[in-house]
């Protein structure tokens, strides 16, 4: 487990990243944790130390490299190094392909796979000085199958698949591994928001018969995180209740 170790989770103020955050804590990490909203962030962070944990928040937009360079360097000057990176910001902005805007598209795309190359190229830097070092990515089960008015969305978490492995690739042999999780359909806030009968219709798809937990893919990254993942890197796990094989 990451015990001790420094890990780098961005969009970390709510929903999955919070999550991850909070697991990631629980198992002794020290966290830094990353947010455009540094309001939340900082509320966050207050509820991670009253539990015992070391950490910091940091406001930043990972569009912007020297945002993404504060970061770093302000881990750094915290906590000394870091050992994990958590690619977990990311937004949406849903339209059928026909009437999709070309400022949504850019949007979607800066946000989920430009800022993942930036915030993995600075921890390539570091991490490879280290000789080891944990990259996950948080992707999507639509990156891999599609979905209808998410073509920008899709586009931006397939990307990122790739990145994850062309990366995967060139850190290896610093003893760095780069993985990317897939979340399927997860109980959000939004989820919650669907009538009864959307969510059973939404549920029905998938072989489990149940939306994911935001806790589920929390899980994953704390195996991606641990030792015990060592021998694995350029893989996509899919947590999504089998509706995507």
């Amino acid at each position: 487990m990451p015990k001790d170790k420094i890990a780098i989770v961005t969009g970390a103020s709510r929903g999955i990243g919070r999550s991850i955050a909070e697991a990631l804590a629980a198992k002794g990490a020290k966290i830094v944790a990353v947010d455009i909203d540094l309001e939340a962030t900082e509320a966050m962070v207050a509820d991670l130390k009253s539990g015992g944990t070391e950490a910091i928040a940091v406001q930043g937009n990972v569009t912007v490299s020297d945002d993404v360079e504060k970061m770093f360097k302000e881990a750094a000057e915290a906590f000394g190094r870091v050992d994990i990176l958590v690619n977990n910001a990311g937004i949406t902005r849903d339209a059928l392909l026909l009437r999709m805007k070309d400022e949504d598209w850019d949007a979607v795309l800066t946000v989920n796979l430009k800022g993942a190359f930036l915030c993995s190229r600075a921890a390539a830097k570091v991490m490879s000085k280290q000789r080891c070092g944990r990259i996950i990515n948080i992707a999507s089960i639509v990156g891999q199958m599609g979905n209808a008015g998410q073509a920008n969305y899709c586009a931006s978490k397939a990307g990122l698949i790739g990145l994850t492995k062309s990366n995967a690739r060139e850190l290896a042999r610093r003893n760095v591994t780069v993985n990317a999780v897939a979340p399927g359909f997860i109980q959000t806030a939004m989820t919650d928001a669907l009538p009864e009968k959307a969510r059973q219709e939404l549920s029905s798809q998938i072989p489990m018969e149940r939306l994911g937990s935001a806790e589920d893919i929390a899980n994953a990254v704390l195996f991606l995180a641990s030792e015990a993942s060592g021998y694995i890197t350029g893989q996509v796990i899919g947590v999504n209740g089998g509706m995507y094989m």
